[in-house]
């Protein structure tokens, strides 16, 4: 039986948790990837076709033209840049004077109609949050396949040439790290110097801040965790490690996720687990005013517990 979690804050005497205003926009804007990661809690890949289409880019905008207190647009994926509305979106959004984050898997920068994406970003002042869940070859091409890694470096090595990353830019690119297993991220300070260090040393590389994300025991990750029998030993840890400290920052609080077809979810990783917003507002096709929806109760189930382990866990990083 899955651990409780709203069980698990009436007895550490938390309140439930509510959505506040929303900030944040993230947008899964389709499951297509040129990689198939192990831990990619929503099953991206080569093969997924679902994608977001102009009307669902265009309703989007018009939402975030509708809503002031949104201060960013999150797009993600599987690889964002593989949806050939795209660009439409990021140009629209930074048309309203939004922020733009891309999720970016680094080695997308190189498939084929790409090749001019990292300018396209930092023409358009877009953010990048990179993934590289480790600083060397070994582990990253283990976890994400062969020669991710060498792709990768090549890639930010093109965004630092474009000023992402440097002393005195404007252009921000920040780098994730995941772990490789069952267990929870190093102390994420620590651990940035590290990853600084040896990029710097070894091939010249800049970035802004590492964060740490806790992978959620969810989808292909929670597969292989049973594929070698420790499923029940990595829920263990998470609720072990629960920290009431990490609730005040929850992303889900601030933030709507928004599905390929325009569904609304609290998070990412509900969205992953088709956990719909609570209420009677499903899709941004019933939702006219984000402030509708500020004040309902969060969905929750036990992979919540990987947010509030340890030190927290955010598309934004650590918590605490």
């Amino acid at each position: 039986m899955e651990p409780d979690f709203d069980a698990h804050l009436d007895a550490a005497g938390e309140p439930r948790l509510r959505r506040g205003v929303v900030r944040t926009v993230q947008l899964n804007i389709g499951l297509r990837c040129n990689l198939a990661c192990h831990h990619c809690h929503v099953e991206s890949g080569p093969q997924r076709s679902e994608a977001m289409d102009r009307a669902g880019a265009e309703r989007v905008l018009e939402l975030l033209a509708a809503s002031p207190a949104v201060e960013l647009l999150d797009i993600t994926g599987g690889a964002p840049e593989l949806n050939p509305h795209f660009r439409f979106l990021v140009e629209g959004a930074r048309a309203l004077g939004k922020r733009v984050l891309d999720r970016c898997n680094l080695t997308v920068l190189f498939e084929p109609g790409q090749e001019d994406t990292a300018e396209f970003l930092a023409r358009q002042r877009v953010d990048v949050v990179a993934s590289l869940p480790c600083y060397s070859r070994e582990n990253v091409d283990a976890q994400r396949g062969r020669g991710v890694f060498g792709r990768s470096i090549e890639a930010l090595r093109k965004l630092n040439g474009l000023g992402y990353g440097m002393r005195g830019s404007e252009l921000v690119i920040d780098l994730v790290y995941n772990p490789q297993g069952a267990q929870l991220p190093p102390e994420q300070g620590a651990l940035e110097a590290r990853y600084r260090d040896e990029l710097r040393e070894l091939f010249g590389i800049e970035f802004r801040r590492l964060l740490t994300i806790t992978n959620a025991p969810i989808k292909r990750f929670a597969h292989s965790l049973a594929r070698e029998g420790r499923d029940r030993e990595y829920m263990s840890l998470l609720v072990a490690h629960f920290n009431a400290e990490t609730l005040a920052g929850l992303m889900c609080r601030s933030l709507l996720s928004v599905d390929h077809a325009g569904r609304l979810y609290d998070c990412d990783f509900n969205q992953a687990l088709d956990l719909g917003l609570s209420g009677p507002t499903r899709s941004i096709w019933e939702l006219d005013d984000l402030r509708s929806i500020e004040g309902l109760p969060i969905s929750t189930r036990s992979h919540c517990f990987a947010c509030t382990a340890g030190a927290g866990s955010s598309c934004g990083g650590a918590l605490t």
